[in-house]
């Protein structure tokens, strides 16, 4: 395997962000349906939450990685549509946003326990398998941990740089 584009996007099996959670001085989450419209919910909450934070300066870009891990979290984690449709009370996704003074990382948890991986294709016009791509071109960093204990399935996180307060 040469070092071509994919190999810079193998995912980070490296726990949580290098931050430590007890200095987070902002930490925000909602439950997510397991239909198409929670990548709408997911968007209108963190827009809400970003501008109680006051985190102006990469919201488009947050906004972006939050749809992607979103979507990808329903298309590859959640089961199918008869599954779904029996099974309504159970919020299979979990937004989590959290901010520290000069980051934010966006954490999405869901049931699978499958890595994150992005396809390999060369095809940037296909409509699916970009999500990656995305979150790896406007994220600072991003990886993934299974999780532990009671709960099955994984995290999936991106981390943003932001400006300081000065």
């Amino acid at each position: 395997m040469g070092t071509n584009g994919s190999t810079m996007l193998k995912p980070l099996r490296q726990g949580l962000p290098p931050l430590d959670p007890a200095a987070v001085s902002d930490a925000a989450s909602c439950a997510l349906p397991a239909r198409y419209e929670a990548v709408r919910e997911a968007r209108s909450f963190t827009r809400r939450t970003l501008d109680q934070w006051d985190v102006g300066e990469r919201f488009d870009d947050i906004c972006l990685v939050v749809s992607e891990l979103v979507t990808n979290a329903l298309r590859h984690a959640v089961p199918g549509e008869s599954e779904r449709l029996s099974a309504p009370q159970t919020p299979a996704v979990r937004l989590h946003l959290m901010r520290w003074t000069e980051r934010l990382v966006c954490a999405v948890r869901d049931p699978s326990h499958d890595t994150p991986a992005p396809r390999d294709s060369d095809d940037f016009s296909a409509e699916s398998g970009r999500g990656l791509f995305l979150v790896d071109s406007f994220s600072d960093s991003w990886g993934w941990h299974p999780l532990a204990g009671t709960l099955s399935g994984k995290v999936v996180w991106a981390l943003f740089r932001l400006r300081s307060a000065e």
